[in-house]
Parts: C-alpha cells; structure tokens; sequence
C-alpha cells in the first residue's frame, strides 16, 4: 500500500534540506499551499512547472440516479477542481 505524505513530511523534507528551522518549513508549507487555494478560488489556473495543473471547472446541473433504488435526483451545478499531470510527472511516475 501507498505511503501518504502529509504538511508535516514537507515541513520536514524543507527542513532536512535547507536547514531551516521546523516552525519555518511548516510556514513555507502552510504559505504555499494557500496561494494555491487562493488562487483556485478566484477560478484561476495553478501550474506548476515539471508537476503539473490545477483547475477550477463548472458543471452544470445535471439530473443523476439513485443506483439502489433507480430514482431520478437533481445533481446541482457546483465547482470541480481538475488536475492535469504534466508529461514530466508522468514520466518519472511510469519509470
């Protein structure tokens, strides 16, 4: 099974790294990964070079179903976030 990396692995990786200290790797994390979601929110794309593409996407409303019971059930338009892995990542993934 898959090891999960988490805030606290970057912070860490930053820290080993750069030799900062662990409050200022967690901050550096933390700072990132806001403008991110700022930026997301806003509807703007995020891309990251070599990694990849965050993207906000609008779905219509749609009518879906029920699978057990069959029955129709509106879907309400809402917001999805794509990301679209770059060749690169891809790549190094595959190897």
């Amino acid at each position: 099974m898959a090891e999960t990396i988490t805030r606290a692995d970057l912070a860490n990786s930053i820290y080993q790294e750069l030799g900062l200290s662990h409050a200022e790797s967690g901050e550096i994390v933390d700072a990132v990964i806001e403008e991110i979601l700022v930026a997301l929110e806003k509807d703007e794309s995020v891309k990251l070079s070599s990694f990849g593409t965050f993207k906000v996407r609008q779905k219509k409303q749609r009518v879906g179903r029920n699978p057990k019971t069959k029955k129709e059930v509106p879907i309400s338009a809402r917001k999805v976030i794509t990301f679209h892995a770059s060749n690169i990542l891809t790549r190094r993934v595959n190897s």
